[in-house]
């Protein structure tokens, strides 16, 4: 019996070493800005950002590595917190959280101020190593759920779901696949009306599951290196965005005119093909702003190069191109071709700036161009290098740059893991650096094209990234599908990388890698109209897929819809500059607004997202001509008849081909303009302004500025608050802030639900003639004529107050 109870123990210990845990306290120590603690296996670290924002550190080696690609925020040097050294646990406690340390053994927990437990270790596991593996187990509550995680196939809801982050090609890719193009560690739980972010801050190919195959635990796994994350608690998912984004970056405000529809295929080819393409969109009054080059622009396939046969006269098209108002945007990729003669590898070579074998041979893949060299990124010199060699380009009138291939991609995808990058300073290998080596890309184009502009802003757009992409970056969803639930899915993941910081992103519309049916691609591009990033692209080979290619009824919706977007442009541009200042994304999931909404998370109400704070739109197949909709709490205007609807509430809607069913909050502003053609074209100077009637107080933050160049950030720029208060029943266009000139000399305030107003209001105290017109933003869609009561309004300096 003795020799029985001995084995038994060997094989339990034997069995508990397999995964081995911090163990228990052996001593702790005060820092600057946190604690350190040293365990019986391994030190842990906790650092004090903000009152909401820690960051927990744990390493089995002796130092601890707080290097980072995606963080650019410092611990802030004001926060106050304290610190309580009790005989079973420590607390770190701030003005919004108290994180609690136990003893013996080490785990961690996240309490708010009433005690209430928002995140916790598995009290069994908590942070534990299989090997160099290391993985954070955390308890899973009932009915807790997560969202975010970016670009992510699935439902808004994770739970029940695995996740692996690793940057990958995956052209076509089906519905379920995983893992995709960009790496964003970053999620929110929810659970008791408790809200918290979690980000993963290391680069290495991590796990993520939440209740997949098991139902004990969340957690988290990174393959190598420390695990650094950061915890974050809030009242409300938009402060956890806002803090997750002041940590990694927000967007910078890009050139209006990235705002506008762009053309894409693999490829528009010779000149000609270009500038008749060119020419259509303005001859049949289809608004287009962007016009792109795939790779068959290159001569054979080498970045940085023309095509002399294609192309004979770059710059002389680029010129006429701008005549027509286009802007003309290039794929580069990071394969340069190894051959003798060729500018930019023998100068990287020479200069030493392409990724190595350990050996000091530089490492071999086949791309496009055949066997290609790559660009270190990480290395600080080989960044500088890379953006100067965009100079040619913008010299002859290029005005964006779209890095392709990033993964990065190479035929085989099987990249050795022993080729080493700089690190800036600090030597990694492949197993560090993939996952960040499309951010650094987009950082040295960023950078370099920023540096070359005179003064204009930069667009970039990358298929890969990993957390802070959006600093340098927008995004799209890579090589998809034309199908209905491709076009679905690309909904839920432009919506997740808003959560997850990424306010630019959209997807290929009607689908990359197939054909679409003509009903498909109407619906997609009535959908993306109200998306951040609005760009058509179809694959080599397959049919056209411009406005007018599926025949006159398709091509006069799509028309409808486009026309829209560049009406909404006011609208648009003080979504994205809302972005650039709180992480708030254009595209939102109404997990934002509505997170405790059960109804929200229902497989058939989940791709519903708002485009900005007002329009909320409800996304549905090519075929359905009615759809089910969700409307939550409040009171929601049907987008096109004004029709008023009290949420929550749930009903059929008519969904024809040439309606998207759209619906507008209450107590909102949409500030819209005249059609124009390109955002090179200027509109007419009255801004109308829809306003709708509200039970509660709105609000909205109306931005205007030149549209381009930086003259915005030394004061150049128009600000004003638009707010509508039903209770002293005054709708209030504030004193603006700023140096610059609204363009719009008036402003025709277009009123929504506003039954009783008859024949006048007051204006700053005075009566003002009310007038009656088809003013809808809807008007083109000839669904109602509805006469709304419509102010005319002075656009001057001073307060306006209008009173009913």
């Amino acid at each position: 019996m003795l020799s029985f109870l001995l084995i038994a123990l060997i094989l339990q210990l034997q069995a508990q070493s397999l995964s081995r845990s911090m163990g228990n306290m052996k001593s702790m120590k005060r820092t600057s800005n946190g604690i350190s603690l040293q365990t019986d296996y391994g030190n842990l670290k906790v650092t004090v950002y903000t009152a909401s924002i820690m960051k927990i550190d744990v390493t089995k080696n002796a130092a601890f590595n707080d290097f980072s690609y995606a963080v650019t925020a410092v611990p802030d040097a004001a926060v106050k917190f304290s610190l309580s050294d009790e005989k079973s646990q420590i607390k770190v406690i701030t003005d919004s959280m108290i994180l609690t340390i136990t003893k013996n053994p080490v785990r961690i927990a996240l309490y708010n101020k009433s005690g209430k437990l928002v995140n916790g270790d598995d009290e069994a596991f908590g942070t534990s190593w299989i090997g160099d593996e290391i993985t954070a187990y955390k308890k899973l509550f009932p009915g807790e759920k997560f969202i975010g995680l970016g670009e992510k196939t699935g439902g808004l809801n994770r739970r029940g779901s695995g996740y692996v982050h690793w940057n990958a090609d995956v052209p076509g890719y089906i519905l379920s696949a995983d893992p995709l193009y960009s790496t964003i560690p970053f999620y929110i739980g929810m659970h008791d009306s408790l809200f918290y972010g979690i980000f993963l801050d290391n680069s290495s190919k991590t796990h993520f599951n939440f209740g997949a195959s098991q139902e004990r635990n969340a957690y988290f796994t990174c393959e190598a290196g420390d695990l650094n994350y950061f915890l974050i608690y809030h009242n409300s998912v938009p402060k956890i965005i806002e803090s997750y984004t002041w940590l990694t970056g927000r967007m910078p405000l890009p050139p209006k005119w990235s705002l506008g529809f762009q053309q894409c295929r693999w490829s528009y080819y010779p000149q000609s093909e270009v500038l008749t393409l060119a020419q259509t969109f303005r001859d049949k009054q289809i608004p287009c702003d962007v016009i792109w080059f795939d790779i068959h622009y290159m001569d054979q396939y080498k970045v940085f190069t023309w095509d002399a046969n294609r192309f004979p006269d770059p710059k002389g098209m680029l010129s006429r191109m701008d005549q027509l108002g286009f802007k003309n945007v290039v794929i580069i990729d990071p394969g340069i071709k190894v051959e003798d003669g060729y500018a930019a590898y023998e100068d990287g070579l020479k200069n030493n700036h392409f990724v190595k074998y350990p050996d000091g041979t530089v490492y071999h893949g086949q791309v496009w161009p055949g066997w290609c060299a790559f660009t270190d990124y990480t290395s600080p010199a080989a960044r500088i290098w890379w953006g100067k060699l965009f100079q040619q380009n913008i010299e002859q009138g290029i005005d964006g740059f779209w890095c392709d291939m990033n993964e990065f991609a190479t035929w085989g995808q099987k990249v050795p893991d022993n080729i080493q990058f700089e690190g800036d300073g600090q030597p990694i290998t492949h197993k560090m650096a993939h996952n960040i080596y499309a951010l650094e890309m987009t950082r040295a184009t960023f950078e370099g094209t920023k540096s070359l502009l005179n003064g204009r802003r930069p667009f970039v757009l990358t298929r890969a990234g990993f957390a802070g992409l959006q600093r340098y970056s927008a995004i799209w969803t890579g090589d998809n599908v034309g199908s209905d639930d491709h076009m679905l899915l690309a909904v839920r993941m432009v919506s997740s990388l808003g959560v997850s910081g990424i306010a630019f992103a959209g997807a290929d519309v009607s689908g990359f890698t197939s054909e679409a049916t003509p009903e498909l691609f109407a619906r997609w591009m009535s959908v993306a109209a109200f998306s951040p990033f609005y760009r058509s692209h179809k694959m080599f080979g397959l049919r056209d897929s411009e406005p007018w290619s599926y025949g006159e009824d398709i091509e006069s919706t799509v028309r409808k819809y486009v026309d829209l977007r560049y009406r909404l442009m006011p609208y648009l541009y003080s979504a994205f500059y809302d972005a650039s200042v709180s992480g708030m994304p254009v595209q939102r999931t109404l997990a934002i607004d509505y997170p405790l909404d059960e109804k929200i998370y229902y497989n058939e109400f989940e791709n519903e997202f708002q485009c900005g704070p007002a329009v909320l739109v409800v996304p549905c197949k090519s075929t359905a001509r009615a759809v089910n909709v969700y409307l939550p709490k409040g009171n929601w205007y049907d987008f096109y008849t004004g029709e008023k609807y009290a949420g929550p509430v749930e009903f059929f809607s008519n969904a024809p081909l040439d309606k998207l069913p759209v619906f507008v909050k209450e107590g909102s502003f949409i500030p819209a303009q005249s059609l124009v053609q390109s955002a090179a074209r200027q509109p007419t100077d009255t801004l109308v302004l829809h306003v709708y009637q509200s039970t509660v107080a709105g609000h909205f933050n109306y931005y205007e500025d030149a549209g381009d160049g930086y003259a915005n950030e030394s004061g150049g720029y128009y600000k004003r608050t638009f707010s509508i208060d039903p209770v002293t029943r005054q709708i209030v266009l504030g004193i603006p802030e700023g140096n610059y000139g609204s363009h719009f000399k008036s402003v025709l305030l277009v009123l929504h639900g506003f039954e009783a107003i008859k024949e006048e209001v007051q204006l700053n105290g005075k009566r003002v003639a009310v007038s009656r017109l088809n003013a809808s933003l809807a008007a083109e869609f000839n669904q109602s004529e509805k006469q709304l009561p419509t102010v005319l309004l002075n656009n001057t300096n001073e307060r306006l107050t209008v009173s009913w």
